[in-house]
């Protein structure tokens, strides 16, 4: 349908793009070259509906997060999953990194609780990781366990509880430095727990200590950093914590800038209203590193696929008019299992991938020139014009460079999977 659209013109689309930009003061070969080097770490979590392969011995709820939609064909084992991924590895440009949470550990059907995971675990991702040139980031999961039912783990007021936690928590950074001994780069290690109350809380100092004390105790392990780094993540509310989340923006913010972690910010963890490119130059001018979850709310913290929205565009131009590209990790964070899987993650992926793109031709110099001079019609009516600047051409010959279908062509070969390989499963 789409195949050959964009190909046969693109060497003359580039042309006229490059010389665009160029009369601008902005080289589009060098907006590549940064493109070609910078990492987005995929989430495993898109692939099966955040529902992972842990064996159990008892039913289990301890929410905390849910994927809604019946699309059919998620991912049900490890290697299909992998396989997933695969395909949707080879419609992205650039390079890629992937993201697994604890539940996603292979233990041959055995029940192995979260306190005893180990590295062997991940001994299958860390060989997939490997054969493909794809580094793993790492998450410890305070959900969907019999010990989080009551909304808390690492806060918890039982001792025996908070400690199952702790431990859960300290083997993950183990098997995250592991991962990235395999790898020969650091993983990225996000530490996320859902504690908080749905309704008025009486005593919300008590837990925040405890949540201190966890941490503390989970941080004081000695972990090699040049192979494990290690992120806080707040949030606003989240199902089943309404009106309380122990895990604030202010307490993260606060652990994080007395002690050597980065701060996560999710784009959908804040208020609605509320947006988290403007954060970006407040936190690195305290922080040296940041972790970045890319996300779409709607009206709610509700992950949806990534979009070439103005957040998306506001949030890279912070950091690339910043200069702060490198001081950036930069993950995916959504979950939608209303459609096909793989075109959430290659939508997600690649609209992100646009957005920073987008900020990476932006003429800045140009611009602050005008912001300088009082010129303030002129810098916006230079922004709007740049809204419909040949971005697209560039776009696609960083495709075009990357081996990865150009512009739509890739929804032939989503098409093809779809009715070849997932929907017969």
């Amino acid at each position: 349908m789409f195949q050959n659209l964009y190909t046969e013109s693109l060497e003359k689309r580039y042309d006229c793009a490059k010389a665009y930009f160029k009369a601008l003061g902005v080289d589009t070969d060098a907006a590549i070259a940064t493109m070609l080097d910078t990492a987005i770490s995929l989430h495993c979590w898109q692939g099966d509906d955040v529902k992972g392969f842990e064996v159990h011995e008892e039913s289990v709820s301890g929410g905390g997060i849910m994927a809604t939609g019946n699309y059919p064909g998620p991912a049900l084992d490890a290697n299909t999953l992998r396989k997933d991924a695969e395909k949707a590895f080879s419609l992205i440009p650039g390079k890629k990194r992937f993201n697994l949470h604890a539940i996603y550990a292979e233990t041959n059907g055995k029940v192995v609780d979260r306190d005893q995971i180990g590295p062997e675990h991940f001994a299958n991702w860390m060989a997939w990781s490997k054969a493909n040139g794809i580094p793993l980031d790492f998450n410890p999961t305070f959900f969907a366990h019999p010990k989080a039912n009551d909304g808390y783990t690492l806060s918890h007021a039982d001792d025996e509880i908070r400690n199952f936690w702790i431990r859960h928590d300290k083997r993950c950074r183990r098997i995250a430095e592991a991962m990235g001994k395999n790898q020969g780069c650091a993983c990225v290690v996000n530490h996320w727990a859902p504690d908080g109350a749905k309704d008025q809380p009486i005593d919300r100092w008590s837990p925040r200590k405890r949540l201190m004390e966890s941490l503390d105790e989970i941080f004081a392990e000695k972990i090699d950093p040049a192979y494990c780094k290690d992120a806080v993540e707040c949030k606003l509310f989240g199902i089943g914590s309404e009106d309380y989340v122990v895990g604030s923006h202010e307490f993260y913010l606060g652990y994080a800038l007395t002690g050597p972690q980065m701060v996560c910010l999710d784009m959908g963890h804040f208020h609605p209203t509320e947006n988290i490119y403007d954060k970006i130059s407040a936190v690195l001018l305290y922080k040296p590193e940041l972790l970045l979850h890319v996300s779409r709310g709607i009206r709610w913290d509700s992950d949806h696929v990534v979009i070439l929205n103005d957040d998306i565009r506001c949030l890279f131009q912070q950091i690339v008019r910043g200069g702060a590209l490198s001081k950036v990790n930069i993950a995916l964070d959504f979950f939608d299992a209303s459609i096909n899987r793989v075109g959430a993650w290659t939508i997600g992926t690649r609209c992100a991938q646009k957005g920073l793109l987008s900020a990476l031709l932006e003429p800045t110099e140009m611009l602050l020139t005008f912001e300088n001079a009082n010129d303030g019609a002129m810098k916006l009516a230079l922004l709007e014009e740049l809204k419909t600047a040949p971005v697209s051409a560039v776009w696609d010959m960083f495709c075009k460079q990357s081996n990865v279908p150009i512009g739509a062509e890739w929804i032939d070969d989503l098409i093809d999977y779809d009715r070849n390989v997932i929907k017969k499963r």
